[in-house]
């Protein structure tokens, strides 16, 4: 059976578990599908793209809850 299917049919239970209002068996086939996902070659850049991302709000944030005025809005 190809890892696609099994992507396949993981997403199916996760959409089969929320219908019947079952959180938790949702949430197990939903981290089940992201594992097969990052195992196959088109998913391994997916936890460095989610690095870049937070790192880029963190970056992004950071002034403004530490309380520092930005460089560029000298008044």
């Amino acid at each position: 059976m190809s890892v696609g299917l099994l992507i396949l049919f993981a997403i199916l239970g996760a959409f089969i578990c929320a219908k019947t209002r079952s959180a938790a068996g949702a949430v197990v086939f939903s981290l089940v599908a992201l594992v097969l996902f990052i195992g196959t070659p088109v998913g391994q850049g997916l936890p460095a793209a989610i690095t870049g991302l937070m790192s880029a709000v963190d970056q992004a944030t950071t002034p403004a809850l530490s309380g520092a005025a930005d460089a560029t809005a000298d008044g």
